[in-house]
């Protein structure tokens, strides 16, 4: 994974006086003034305390930059390292992740979007399931909220119902030497695969993820989401993106 990409470290506090991290949180951001502060004020409050922090901004257009920057100012001491990254130009958020993957200085590594949350038990819960199950992740119940409520579809691990569509959400705990046996995120034409992708990778490298049926993430569900706003326009395009990288998939594309 060569990266060609360029991040402006805007902030990169350490603190030598926080317990040892091992859970670095990624937020990827881009135009989500709005609920960034929200994003980062649940990563605050996990009861998990060895964190740190990474955000990414890809470019955001509006405020987005100068809140994260102003809330991490305030509360860096919270985390053993919180970096702020802000990349040249708009790279998509495969970049982000994988540029936020590999400044990751521990084990695990949970990745959340500006616009979702978290509930305070998620980090703690998730690492203590994949240590026990040994597993290279771990994924939980999610929780619908914003323009639709409910609970989003979640099972445990089994590669036959991953064949035919993607049923875990990228708010997980990712062990970062799976992360990179996987290849990290690929690029596609058309964004919001990168998650089904990665999963499906998982599964060539003989990898499992450990479900925990617990509500413990939060997806905000609004107009922009990116699940609304693309994916589903150009579907069959990604489809045969998909099948190309993983021909065990089941389904078809056209």
């Amino acid at each position: 994974m060569v990266d060609f990409t360029r991040h402006e470290a805007v902030l990169d506090f350490r603190n030598p006086g926080a317990p040892p991290s091992d859970v670095t949180v990624i937020v990827t951001l881009y135009n989500y003034m709005r609920y960034i502060e929200a994003a980062l004020q649940s990563v605050f409050e996990q009861t998990h305390q060895g964190l740190n922090l990474i955000v990414v901004n890809d470019k955001s257009k509006d405020g987005s930059l100068s809140i994260a920057r102003r809330w991490m100012t305030k509360n860096a001491a919270r985390f053993g390292r919180a970096v702020l990254l802000s990349a040249e130009s708009n790279y998509g958020l495969a970049v982000s992740r994988n540029v936020a993957f590999r400044r990751a200085g521990t084990d695990h590594v949970f990745v959340l979007d500006a616009d979702n949350a978290l509930y305070p038990l998620a980090v703690e819960r998730l690492l203590s399931a994949c240590n026990n199950a040994g597993a290279q992740a771990a994924y939980s119940l999610i929780e619908m909220f914003g323009d639709q409520a409910g609970i989003g579809e979640s099972y445990v691990w089994d590669p036959a119902r991953f064949a035919r569509h993607n049923y875990v959400d990228a708010m997980a705990l990712i062990r970062k030497d799976a992360w990179e046996k996987a290849g990290g995120y690929a690029l596609f034409s058309i964004s919001g695969w990168e998650d089904y992708d990665l999963w499906c990778s998982f599964i060539d490298g003989g990898m499992e993820a450990v479900f925990v049926p617990q509500i413990l993430c939060r997806y905000r569900v609004h107009g922009s989401s990116m699940l609304r706003q693309e994916t589903n326009q150009e579907e069959e395009s990604a489809k045969l993106e998909m099948l190309v990288r993983h021909p065990w998939l089941k389904f078809r594309a056209g």
